[in-house]
């Protein structure tokens, strides 16, 4: 039966709502539960006691071995032990490469190298040739014209390496090869110098203050003369190289004798008091004459191939 309309809207009938389920209960008991983990990762509002009291005990067990007193002396113990070790490292390396002695053969000005070049070109004029000592410790290259150096043979080195390089260019030569067989050369032949000097002093019994240092920079100044004798090639020709050559082999030679008998010969009279006088300076004499002939030789080989 239909109602009449007065003034009041006809609204449509609402559906009841469905009693909830076991699924959608909002709230939930968790009264007698214990702390459990959520789908998301993450702990409710129970602590975990157990974890809190085991991450403690370790912090403790890590005090407990600080303030050990067998634990500490261990510890001290293997430091002194590293200790004693590097020292014993840099003592051994000391024996062979010694930085303070290094920086005194570095330890040049312009003055000096000026004038050691002069010396090793033109040796015939200077007159003193005795190194110079304070306190029983040798002056330093700056201070003493007549102290070897590293400086100068480096240098002279390189500027070889590169003015080979200069010359083979100028032939057609040029290689990357050919270039570091030249450097890797001339390097050899200065150890070998050196390691016979060495054993030759060794098997002769022959007492100098020569250290290895000072046979690498007497032996290094033939790069000077090596330079000197190409340049002369490259601008003169074959002829221009022979003079050169042979200027900077009698030079060099002087230059060697003048200064190793300062070192190898220091004083003929206290030899003559031991047993052996007469040979112990024939044989200091025989060991400077051989070195100072060398190095004509040296100066050959390695120039002969980059003048023609």
């Amino acid at each position: 039966m239909d109602l009449p309309q007065h003034g009041y809207r006809a609204t449509k009938p609402r559906a009841r709502a469905a009693p909830p389920t076991a699924d959608s209960v909002l709230f939930e008991d968790t009264s007698s539960a214990g702390p459990a983990m959520n789908s998301q990762g993450y702990y409710t509002s129970g602590y975990n006691m157990e974890g809190t009291s085991n991450d403690m005990q370790g912090g403790a067990g890590m005090n407990n071995l600080f303030t050990d007193p067998m634990a500490n002396a261990a510890m001290m113990y293997g430091s002194s032990l590293a200790n004693q070790g590097k020292d014993m490292v840099n003592k051994e390396i000391s024996r062979f490469m010694s930085m303070n002695k290094l920086k005194y053969f570095f330890a040049v000005d312009t003055r000096y190298v000026l004038k050691k070049l002069m010396i090793l070109m033109f040796p015939y004029t200077h007159q003193d040739w005795e190194v110079r000592y304070h306190r029983d410790t040798p002056l330093p290259p700056r201070q003493d014209v007549n102290a070897p150096d590293l400086y100068i043979p480096t240098m002279a080195f390189i500027t070889y390496i590169l003015l080979a390089g200069m010359a083979l260019g100028i032939q057609k030569r040029f290689s990357p090869e050919v270039l570091g067989l030249c450097a890797s050369t001339a390097l050899v032949w200065i150890i070998i110098e050196v390691l016979v000097m060495l054993l030759s002093l060794y098997l002769l019994t022959i007492h100098s203050d020569l250290s290895t240092f000072d046979l690498l920079a007497y032996s290094g100044y033939k790069y000077v003369g090596m330079i000197f004798t190409v340049m002369c090639g490259l601008l003169f020709g074959s002829d221009g190289y022979f003079v050169a050559l042979a200027w900077s082999s009698c030079a060099l030679m002087f230059f060697i004798v003048r200064s190793l008998k300062m070192k190898i010969l220091p004083s003929l009279s206290s030899d003559s008091m031991g047993m052996g006088s007469s040979a112990k300076p024939q044989l200091r004499l025989y060991v400077t004459a051989a070195t100072a002939i060398f190095q004509p030789i040296i100066i050959y080989w390695l120039t002969s191939h980059l003048v023609r």
